[in-house]
């Protein structure tokens, strides 16, 4: 079969023309992936492959968009039966490109899955976006889904994509695809630490996964759970789009299947109903392990759709907003995916706390920007509640205003109060102050534990000499929010009681006396030990 001629700028270009069609719309909508053209013509849809080879994809031949378009048709009637009519062609006619034509005369361009209309009104994506999405819409989810895996039988091949070493391929070649990312999508050491977590994740489930995998846990899944894909009328539930360029992307276990749609859920800003779903799911299957699993599978998720956005993002022929919508969007799963790591499916309250100099400002807001999270630092809210601006070095009348006892426990109460809030509205944070009496550590502890958020004191370290030049250089240099300076050193000192070795069990301390992101490194990977037992 001849390759096709057209780029995919210059298909989608020609699908906008009515003309192309069979039933003449009145209008064309265009959509992109990073895969795919889809020409919307209701009451029909028409999705082209583009020519990619991706490594875990390849569509570069005509031959290939083919056969995979009728392997889309083939696993989609399991899960959306009326929605998937079969493969058409794209003729070159003498009167021009035409979409599925009466009969073929000409040489045949490009195939498509032709599709019958589905109003996206009624995805699960936009059902959650305007508010309306309800635990009976995510039951009616779980109950048909739970159908489908029980209707499915493990086979030796699909149980083969359970062992360990393959688990290993798919996420080893997720990092090696998004390498070329870091400083956009992510940051060196939330890449490292991401990967971190995933090595340390696959040898303590080992057992677990090895168990499911002999269970007959691993089945053909779907692969692509996403919010975008369930679609829900009164009439029925369907869920479209399965993985068809990759049998290795949905011979899966059934927990990781779910984890897409339970990660997507937690993203869109309805972790209510991620944890309903996955309850639901659990209970509906008899399978309590599909929740010891979740955060592993959800950071995986995230990982592979961080990568897919990030793919979208450079492609030339994606319009330049979308191009931007889907920079953002990768930036945003890479902060989930982290998030999961660090603190499962909860909020966390991080407090990065150490003597003035320590480079907490700088540790506390790399932190907080790779999850994603806020970054309330007390020097700012001090200032802030005492009308001072923040980015002014104190003269001394006003520092004497500024460190009275009064409005520094004014100043501990509003963080405090403020990582409450947050935590309560499963938001987590990020704390940067020196809490240098144990009184103040004890406080934030004692309002944390009472409204059941977790928590975690990151103290950083330095030699007393380190702290002196940091201090000695920040005299000269560009007024911070801070107002510690080399002349306060002795006073500060005195006045920091470090934390002991009874007082909590999270709290632990990394040394600021290497590259700062080194250290930032170091604080993501010790919190991953901390929620994944040391």
């Amino acid at each position: 079969m001849p390759t096709t001629t057209l780029a995919p700028a210059q298909l989608r270009d020609a699908l906008q023309d009515p003309t192309l069609y069979p039933h003449a719309p009145e209008a064309v909508q265009i959509e992109q992936t990073h895969i795919s053209i889809v020409a919307v013509v209701p009451p029909y849809v028409y999705k082209f492959k583009k020519p990619v080879d991706l490594g875990f994809l390849d569509f570069s031949t005509l031959e290939q968009r083919r056969h995979f378009c009728h392997e889309e048709v083939r696993l989609n009637a399991r899960l959306s039966p009326n929605i998937y009519e079969g493969v058409v062609p794209l003729v070159q006619t003498d009167a021009g490109l035409r979409v599925d034509p009466p009969t073929v005369e000409g040489a045949v361009v490009e195939y498509a899955v032709k599709m019958r209309y589905a109003d996206p009104a009624h995805t699960l994506e936009q059902r959650v976006a305007r508010g309306e999405a309800t635990t009976d819409h995510v039951d009616r989810v779980a109950r048909r889904l739970c159908a489908f895996y029980r209707e499915l039988v493990a086979t030796p091949a699909t149980a083969a994509a359970g062992w360990i070493e393959n688990l290993r391929v798919n996420i080893d070649e997720n990092f090696e695809q998004t390498a070329a990312y870091i400083g956009t999508v992510f940051e060196r050491p939330a890449f490292d630490a991401l990967r971190y977590f995933f090595n340390r994740e696959l040898d303590h489930h080992a057992p677990l996964l090895h168990r499911r995998r002999a269970g007959g846990h691993v089945i053909e899944g779907h692969g692509d759970l996403r919010l975008d894909h369930v679609h829900i009328t009164d009439a029925r539930v369907a869920i479209l789009d399965c993985i068809e360029f990759n049998e290795r992307f949905r011979m899966l276990d059934i927990a990781n299947d779910v984890a897409f749609l339970a990660m997507d859920l937690d993203v869109a800003g309805r972790p209510d109903l991620g944890r309903w779903f996955v309850k639901a799911m659990a209970d509906g299957l008899a399978d309590p392990d599909l929740l010891t699993l979740q955060p592993f599978y959800k950071a995986y998720r995230a990982h592979v759709r961080a990568k897919v956005e990030a793919i979208r993002a450079g492609e030339e022929e994606v319009p330049d907003a979308d191009r931007q919508a889907s920079r953002q969007l990768a930036q945003r799963h890479a902060q989930w995916a982290l998030r999961y790591a660090i603190s499962g499916n909860e909020p966390l309250v991080i407090a990065v706390m150490g003597r003035p100099a320590t480079g907490k400002s700088t540790q506390a807001a790399a932190v907080a920007q790779a999850l994603g999270w806020a970054h309330l630092a007390s020097d700012r809210t001090r200032k802030r509640l005492a009308g001072v601006d923040p980015a002014v070095r104190a003269d001394a009348k006003t520092r004497d205003r500024l460190y009275t006892e009064a409005l520094s426990e004014e100043t501990y109460a509003t963080l405090r109060a403020q990582a409450l809030e947050r935590g309560r509205a499963g938001n987590g944070t990020v704390l940067d102050a020196t809490y240098s009496s144990q009184h103040q550590r004890d406080q934030l502890r004692a309002a944390l534990d009472a409204a059941g958020l977790p928590h975690a004191f990151v103290e950083l370290t330095a030699s007393d000499q380190a702290l002196r030049n940091r201090l000695a250089a920040r005299s000269d240099a560009a007024p911070t929010a801070s107002d510690a300076r080399i002349e306060d050193f002795d006073k500060l000192a005195d006045r920091y009681e470090a934390p002991h070795a009874l007082e909590d069990a999270r709290h632990v301390r990394i040394s600021a006396e290497q590259p700062a992101a080194d250290s930032t490194r170091s604080i993501l990977q010790t919190l991953i030990r901390l929620q994944h037992g040391a």
